[in-house]
C-alpha cells in the first residue's frame, strides 16, 4: 500500500513539474510577441507614414514550397506595399538550413503575386534575425532609402525590438502582422509556382553542420555581426 502511494506520489508529482514546464514555456511564448492590440497601435502610426523600404526577414525554403509562416510574411510585405506605406520591400536570408537564398526564394515569391519586381530587393548575407535588420539596414543606407522599417510576424518583431533599438537605428519603425488583417487576406493568398533554382546554393552546407550550438546561439543574439558589410 505504501509503495502504490509513493508511486502515486511520484506520478503526480512529474505531472506537475511537466504542467508547470508547459505553463512557464506558454507564457514565455505569450510575452515574446506583440499583442493584438499593439498590432493595431503599431499599424495605425505606420499607415500614417511612407517608409522608403521595409525589411522582411527570410524563412527556410523546404520540401519546394514556401511554409505558412513564409507566405504570411510575404503578403504581409505586399499589403503594406499595396497600401502605400512601404514604397519597396528587402527581403534578407541567406542559405542557412536549406540550399537555398531566402531572400532570393521570397522575391521571386513576391514578384509572383504582383510586386513588381523593380519595387523588390534582397539581401543574403543574413543568417540570424538580429542579422537580418542589420545588415538590410546598411544596405538599405548605401542604396540611398531614409525611412526603413521592419515588418514580419508578431513573435520575431518583439524578439527585435531591443536590438534594432539599440544597435541599428531608433528610428526603425517595427509593423508586426495585424492578425485580423491577416485573416482577411488568407482566403485571397495564393500558392504560384516559381522557379525556385534560380535560389539555389551549390555546395550547400547547413548551418548546424558549420557551427555548434554555442556559436550559433551567438549569432542569434548578434554577436557575429560583420560590421563592415555593405559599407
Amino acid at each position: 500500500m505504501i509503495k502504490k502511494l509513493n508511486l502515486k506520489t511520484k506520478i503526480n508529482s512529474a505531472l506537475f513539474q511537466n504542467l508547470t514546464v508547459y505553463i512557464s514555456i506558454a507564457i514565455f511564448i505569450s510575452s515574446c510577441q506583440f499583442s493584438q492590440k499593439a498590432s493595431h497601435r503599431m499599424f495605425r502610426d505606420a499607415s500614417d507614414e511612407k517608409f522608403d523600404v521595409i525589411v522582411v526577414p527570410g524563412v527556410p525554403f523546404e520540401n519546394e514550397s514556401w511554409s505558412r509562416v513564409m507566405k504570411g510574411r510575404v503578403y504581409w510585405a505586399k499589403y503594406l506595399y499595396d497600401k502605400g506605406i512601404a514604397r519597396n520591400i528587402m527581403f534578407s536570408g541567406s542559405a542557412v538550413y536549406s540550399p537555398y537564398y531566402e531572400a532570393r526564394i521570397m522575391a521571386l515569391y513576391a514578384e509572383a503575386i504582383g510586386v513588381p519586381k523593380e519595387n523588390i530587393f534582397t539581401e543574403i548575407k543574413a543568417e540570424h534575425s538580429t542579422e537580418n535588420i542589420y545588415y538590410s539596414y546598411r544596405k538599405s543606407l548605401k542604396l540611398g532609402f531614409k525611412k526603413v522599417a521592419l515588418a514580419s510576424d508578431p513573435f520575431q518583431t518583439k524578439m527585435l525590438k531591443t536590438f534594432t533599438r539599440r544597435k541599428v537605428n531608433s528610428d526603425v519603425k517595427l509593423i508586426p502582422f495585424v492578425i485580423d488583417t491577416m485573416k482577411i487576406i488568407e482566403p485571397t493568398m495564393r500558392d504560384p509556382k516559381i522557379d525556385y533554382q534560380q535560389a539555389f546554393v551549390p555546395d550547400f552546407k547547413p548551418i548546424k553542420k558549420r557551427e555548434n550550438f554555442w556559436q550559433r546561439f551567438r549569432g542569434t543574439l548578434g554577436r557575429k555581426i560583420d560590421k563592415n558589410a555593405y559599407e
